[in-house]
């Protein structure tokens, strides 16, 4: 099999993989014997950040060690097939799959809530294709990466190998304390969510692949709990988004920002679980007169984010972007000091990554994915006790940072170091092979 020519193979009746193998297999363990990784990655595609940006770069990395098969949807075809004939990667083989039309009947992909009977659906498909590859191949081990969602099931885990989960998220909620500042719909949208994990928490088959996860990853402290909650017997915490070499010396190249006006910038989609209008309230609150809050970003709360900073009185000091495209993204962080992100609860944060690797200090709330990775020394992770209190001390942080510009420069640089030693896609891949090699 490892020298099986790139092809169509027909691995059950109504489905076709293709299979595409790149370049010499040269991956090999001390012993000799090459080491074959079966990754599961519904999302996965090149130069897309999310979830499609955590399967292929977890891909590529863990191909520079290991024979890496990758299961993806068909979808992220185009963009990883033209990727990969400008820029092959040794040992990186993509199988795309999907569930036939007859197999899917109403729940063919669509877009957000829609897209999860699909979701599902391709993972118990997934199943099918990785067992006959699995006679053919003859894996090490199977690897879940993308959907990072701990609640709905791999059937991978099936197969008679080792089998490891994640980093996986969604484990975190929203403070109940913060819910006041919600409308009735949001405060729907958030019961909606918690309901929906409980019901995939109920799911035998969820249960079933966190028990026989050989390590299963926490993308958060929230998460990881819920993991050890549902009988995973190995459970590490590892953030679920890092960047790679070539962003970081994209994001390093970026000048420091002009001596004034000070700039705080919030990035992400406009909803109101991204905490936003903490930002403007504590922004109001600092009473920085010399000073500016760009918002990046487009989505349901643009409207109500306009009117609160016409309500607080600083809407000449607030500028909002819309959507932009990533070079104009990154244009704008440079012309910024300091990244304000207030999430309540997000498993990833990858915003806060780009700003530390562009040496801008990052204030966020202690919360999810972000409390991971910005620490005292490279910004300032505010306690979310209540909205009252993460107001006050957002706006104690922003005035200190607008007070001190060398405390700005020894945080900005305290997280440049941070991203390269322990926030590259390098220090995940070589976090899950050391578990393989323990396991395997």
């Amino acid at each position: 099999m490892d020298h099986v020519r790139p092809g169509i193979v027909n691995l059950m009746a109504g489905v076709e993989v293709k299979l595409g193998f790149h370049r010499p297999l040269v991956a090999r363990r001390k012993s000799g014997r090459v080491v074959k990784v079966l990754l599961s990655a519904y999302a996965c595609e090149p130069g897309r950040g999310s979830e499609p940006g955590i399967g292929w770069n977890m891909a590529r990395t863990l191909a520079k060690q290991h024979q890496v098969w990758v299961l993806t949807s068909h979808s992220h075809q185009i963009a990883t097939e033209t990727e990969l004939a400008c820029h092959p990667v040794d040992n990186l083989h993509v199988v795309y799959l999907d569930p036939p039309d007859w197999a899917l009947g109403p729940f063919r992909r669509g877009s957000g809530w829609a897209v999860y009977p699909h979701y599902y659906l391709w993972q118990l498909w997934a199943y099918f294709v990785g067992r006959s590859l699995h006679r053919q191949v003859g894996f090490d081990l199977s690897h879940h990466v993308t959907y990072l969602k701990y609640s709905v099931p791999s059937f991978l885990s099936l197969l008679p190998i080792p089998f490891f989960f994640g980093p996986v998220g969604g484990g975190e909620s929203a403070p109940k304390m913060f819910w006041k500042d919600f409308t009735f719909q949001q405060r729907m949208f958030e019961l909606a969510r918690s309901c929906a994990r409980t019901v995939g928490e109920w799911d035998p088959f969820v249960r079933m692949t966190v028990r026989r996860s050989r390590v299963a990853w926490g993308a958060t402290e929230e998460t990881a709990e819920r993991l050890r909650r549902l009988g995973a017997r190995h459970v590490e915490v590892s953030s679920g988004v890092a960047l790679n070499q070539e962003e970081i010396q994209i994001l390093e190249q970026l000048a420091a920002p002009a001596a004034s006006p000070m700039r705080f910038i919030c990035m992400g989609r406009l909803l109101h679980w991204k905490g936003f209008h903490l930002g403007l309230r504590a922004f109001a609150q600092s009473g920085l007169s010399n000073a500016e809050f760009w918002i990046l970003g487009d989505g349901p709360e643009r409207q109500s984010l306009e009117s609160i900073s016409a309500d607080l009185g600083v809407a000449d000091q607030v500028k909002f972007w819309g959507e932009l495209d990533r070079q104009s993204a990154l244009a704008r962080i440079g012309e910024c000091d300091v990244l304000v992100h207030p999430s309540l609860h997000d498993s990833g944060g990858w915003v806060c990554l780009e700003a530390m690797a562009a040496g801008r200090p990052v204030i966020c709330l202690d919360l999810g994915g972000p409390a991971l990775q910005v620490t005292d020394e490279c910004g300032y992770s505010i306690s979310a006790g209540a909205p009252a209190q993460a107001v006050d001390d957002l706006a104690i942080a922003m005035t200190r940072l607008a007070g001190d510009p060398d405390l700005c420069r020894r945080m900005g640089k305290a997280g440049q170091r941070r991203v390269k030693g322990h926030l590259t896609w390098d220090d995940h891949a070589e976090t899950a092979t050391t578990e393989y090699r323990r396991v395997v």
